[in-house]
């Protein structure tokens, strides 16, 4: 159950292309092989309301945070991180002087003791892929 919440500062939607953003980092998600593909969310969610460091009008950031469900082990989520940090740091160079902007990323991982999940996404994918063989 991997998911990534994409918070971003509202200034950002003039400078950068926040549905590439969702789809860079959701395509590097699913190519991770430690992460289920059925199981992979990516959203990104628009915040008006923001300060960042001295409160410059110009300051921007994004923060990803990597919700897993438990099990990983240490080095598996940090290669995970460092994966996904690199696409985020491709997509948004903060070398570029154009405009100030804070990026980070967080793994949390959730307590399977209090997670309750359904769905179909599974027998979906497992039938598209079979579709795609010309199997019937």
């Amino acid at each position: 159950m991997p998911h990534q919440i994409i918070e971003y500062s509202a200034n950002l939607e003039d400078r950068i292309d926040i549905t590439r953003l969702v789809d860079v980092l959701h395509a590097a998600a699913v190519g991770l092989e430690v992460l289920p593909k059925a199981g992979v969310r990516t959203r990104a969610v628009r915040r008006n309301l923001y300060r960042i460091a001295d409160g410059h009008v110009e300051n921007t950031f994004i923060h990803v945070t990597l919700r897993l469900a438990s099990g990983r082990s240490g080095e598996a989520k940090a290669a995970v991180g460092e994966q996904l940090f690199a696409v985020l740091r491709e997509h948004i160079d903060p070398s570029d002087d154009s405009f100030p902007a804070a990026l980070s990323l967080e793994i949390q991982e959730i307590d399977p003791g209090t997670r309750w999940k359904d769905g179909n996404i599974r027998a979906h994918l497992k039938r598209r892929t079979a579709d795609t063989r010309g199997e019937a």
